[in-house]
């Protein structure tokens, strides 16, 4: 499996708030909307990193600060051993050979103003030394094929294309550099459900051809199950349990997993009928005022006193560590080993 094999992006304590201020003239800060607040992951080469959530959850964030679009509050991003988050010039550019980004509105990410031509060869005028000027028409039209459209349509422009089309455009133009990582940031979401899987079978197939890694995020969590070779399920800026996908998806062990799960629609109605739907009360708090200690204890059926004053460690559960198998992967909820059943829809969680 990829995941053993040694990391090629590594991120460790990861920060980005965005501070809020008072005042016209004189502006004060007078807090902070914790956009993402903590969030330690890996990925190996050749593998694929599913980051499953509700909107708001940071999810977006994240893939910005990994292409650098944004600059992290605080922590640290290693690409290859190296601490890539306060590069700056020249050693920025190099990094950003490697790691490129698809953008999820196939629709705004492209200028209507260039043609096909243009927005693939584009990232070419920015690293001239990527190819030749005059071979780059050629590997324009060797990336149109790549991605199953035909080199032909190189003079088109992109309100020619259907919305499918045109997310296969953004893919080719996040190869032309020939990079390790790409950081897929709801790719799909914009996409019809029958254009969708042509999309993901397409970056499945690169992924085999050209050994690319992905950070892969979306809310779909059906689409992240296909794609994935690991999770990592975020919640208000943090990531709350991660492990594989038959780990997560037949084995969850944090309670906002196990209500995202029931939520996925299920083709059987047999089945549909025999599981729990567990409906959380509330809504998801503000990440400019997040609850203290656990920050998903305000809409938690386990949650206890101690959930409001520590905050619970991203780790193995002690007693699943012990038993093994696989619901031992790690969770930050205090109470992961505990069956607690489900309170009713609309009943408030044991403790506030």
């Amino acid at each position: 499996m990829p995941g053993t094999a040694e990391a090629i992006l590594e991120v460790s304590g990861l920060v980005k708030h965005y501070p809020l201020t008072r005042g016209i003239v004189f502006r004060k800060q007078v807090g902070a909307v914790k956009a993402v607040d903590g969030v330690d992951f890996s990925l190996a080469a050749g593998e694929t990193l599913g980051i499953v959530g509700e909107s708001g959850c940071g999810k977006s964030t994240v893939a910005r600060l990994l292409v650098h679009l944004e600059r992290p509050t605080a922590g640290a991003i290693r690409y290859r051993g190296e601490d890539i988050s306060r590069l700056s010039g020249r050693a920025l550019k190099a990094v950003r050979r490697d790691i490129q980004m698809v953008f999820q509105d196939p629709y705004t990410s492209l200028n209507p103003r260039m043609t096909v031509g243009d927005i693939i060869g584009e990232p070419y005028e920015i690293h001239p030394e990527a190819a030749p000027k005059g071979d780059r028409r050629r590997r324009v039209r060797e990336l149109l094929d790549v991605v199953g459209l035909n080199p032909e349509y190189i003079n088109r422009y992109p309100h020619q294309f259907s919305g499918g089309q045109r997310q296969r455009i953004g893919i080719a133009r996040g190869l032309a550099l020939r990079p390790r990582v790409i950081v897929a940031d709801e790719p799909v979401s914009a996409l019809d459900v029958s254009v969708q899987a042509q999309v993901v079978n397409l970056l499945e197939r690169l992924q085999s051809e050209f050994g690319l890694a992905y950070v892969f995020i979306a809310h779909d969590l059906s689409i992240v199950r296909h794609i994935s070779d690991r999770v990592g399920v975020m919640y208000l800026g943090r990531i709350v349990e991660t492990g594989t996908d038959t780990e997560i998806y037949e084995h969850p062990t944090h309670p906002y997993t196990q209500a995202l799960l029931s939520a996925v629609p299920v083709p059987d109605p047999g089945a549909r009928d025999r599981r729990d739907r567990i409906i959380l009360s509330g809504d998801v708090p503000s990440p400019a005022d997040p609850p203290s200690g656990c920050p998903f204890r305000t809409r938690c059926w386990k949650a206890q006193v101690r959930c409001a004053t520590e905050v619970p460690r991203l780790a193995v559960p002690e007693e699943f560590a012990r038993r093994g198998g696989p619901a031992a992967h790690p969770s930050a909820c205090h109470f992961a080993a505990e069956r607690r059943v489900v309170p009713p829809a609309g009943e408030p969680p044991a403790a506030g």
